[in-house]
This record gives C-alpha cells, sequence and structure tokens, in this order.
C-alpha cells in the first residue's frame, strides 16, 4: 500500500469513527428541549403557577410512575393521557431527568404538591 493510500485510508476510518460517535453520543439539550413543550401548562423550567403542578423538583422516579398511570388511564387527566403517549420510553426518561435537575420553587412546594402516582403507593 503506498503511503498516500495509506493516510487516505487512515482519515476515512477516523472520519468513519467520529461519524459513528457523533450519531451516538446522547444531545445534552434533548431533554431540555423535549420538556419545553410542558411550558404552557407547568410554567418554564417546571416552575408552575396557579393551580397546576410543578415539576421542577420532584425525583424523575415519581414524574415517570404518574406519566406510566396517565398513559395507561390509571391517573384521571383532562390531557396529560395523549401527551404522555406521545413520547417514548426514553424520551420521558430524559424530561422526567430534567425537570427533576431543576431547582423547586421556595415559593411553590414542588415536591409535596406532586402527590405519589397511584401505583407508587
Amino acid at each position: 500500500m503506498t503511503p498516500t493510500l495509506q493516510t487516505l485510508v487512515i482519515a476515512l476510518l477516523a472520519f468513519a469513527a467520529h461519524s459513528v460517535a457523533a450519531q451516538t453520543a446522547p444531545n445534552p439539550l434533548l431533554g431540555r428541549n423535549l420538556a419545553a413543550t410542558c411550558a404552557n401548562c407547568h410554567g418554564s423550567n417546571g416552575q408552575a403557577r396557579g393551580d397546576m403542578r410543578p415539576l421542577a423538583g420532584v425525583p424523575a422516579d415519581r414524574l415517570l410512575a404518574q406519566l406510566a398511570d396517565f398513559r395507561s388511564g390509571a391517573m384521571p387527566a383532562t390531557i396529560m393521557h395523549q401527551i404522555a403517549k406521545g413520547y417514548s420510553d426514553e424520551q420521558l426518561r430524559l424530561i422526567a431527568a430534567y425537570f427533576a435537575a431543576q431547582p423547586a420553587s421556595p415559593a411553590s412546594p414542588a415536591a409535596p404538591a406532586a402527590q405519589p402516582a397511584p401505583s407508587a403507593r
């Protein structure tokens, strides 16, 4: 193999390895981007106002249990049963992790207001 051909092969392999790594690396902003769809009802960063349940600071496992109950119909809802069905399990994990990482507002007791889901009791 000539040095030029060898260099070309190495460059192509390096490019291919980088492309595969880029496709499999999770986007660190994906959870935030997915959670942005929740802002209309639950407020920016999960800081809800009024009667809506805040999501900021609620543990991810509790949020996932509630979302599973919305999906299955075990928890009554006006719209959340439809919204929860629109996401994959991985997307719901990303959304729950995002909200769990947000600081709960001192003005609204996020953790106490979010009741455990019926299946978690």
